[in-house]
């Protein structure tokens, strides 16, 4: 696992975006697994700029996302395929009918299947994670087991809380998520993790301990042959990580 500190979220940004833009200048019908959260947001506007001001082409890019509420519409704007139109799909030359993220309304176990047919049918070059407070990834809470393929996870209470912020109230935070599973996140070519915000608990399990614990998921990314870590030096440095 490589880790590299950077002085700041933008900094942290651009050096994501540019191990994202050389998969796709070197694979231009690359798949790219994507997420959301505050995150990435700074590299999703940097490669919109670089789409439009230095021409990196996303015309023959597919993605697919790591996850979705259960029972929000697609139009709804805290959905993630409304995030992921708003932040990225938007401002880039990708076909949206190349991109991928799970529905969040219907039958449930429907929308299952097709999740997990299209991840049984793709190649993911690079995957995009974010991380929880809790460690989780994707919608991977911690727990005593880790499933392996997409499947319907019930949201910790932890993750509603954090989540609280972008609903009118906490009640109104969805209580169900559908997301890929361990299995799937582990099984992309790479991984790159882009950190911000409050995580220094799980950056500590992480980067300063040995252990894979499942009650920390993100501790399974020291497992990947290919996995990149982002952080800013003020998380580092609050955990004590030197590199």
């Amino acid at each position: 696992m490589k880790v590299i500190i950077a002085k700041d979220h933008a900094e942290a940004s651009r050096l994501g975006a540019d191990i994202i833009e050389n998969i796709v200048r070197t694979k231009p019908d690359c798949t790219l697994g994507l997420a959301t959260g505050s995150s990435p947001v700074g590299m999703y506007q940097e490669l919109s700029r670089r789409c439009h001001e230095e021409g990196l082409d996303f015309s023959r890019v597919h993605s697919v996302n790591l996850d979705e509420y259960v029972g929000l519409p697609g139009t709804h704007d805290q959905s993630y395929r409304y995030f992921m139109d708003d932040n990225l799909f938007n401002h880039i030359n990708i076909d949206k009918a190349n991109t991928y993220v799970a529905k969040g309304v219907g039958d449930v176990e429907e929308n299952l299947r097709e999740f997990n047919a299209i991840l049984d049918q793709t190649d993911i070059d690079v995957q995009v994670l974010g991380v929880g407070p809790d460690g989780h990834l994707g919608f991977n809470e911690p727990g005593d087991v880790l499933v392996d393929g997409a499947h319907k996870e019930t949201l910790d209470a932890s993750t509603i809380d954090a989540n609280a912020r972008f609903f009118a109230s906490r009640d109104d935070v969805p209580r169900y998520a559908v997301t890929m599973g361990m299995g799937n996140i582990m099984r992309a070519k790479k991984l790159l993790m882009i950190v911000a915000g409050n995580k220094a608990d799980a950056m500590r399990a992480l980067l300063c301990t040995d252990k894979l614990d499942p009650h920390c998921p993100c501790t399974f990314m020291r497992m990947h042959r290919d996995a990149v870590v982002i952080l800013e030096k003020s998380l580092a440095d609050a955990i004590g990580y030197k590199g």
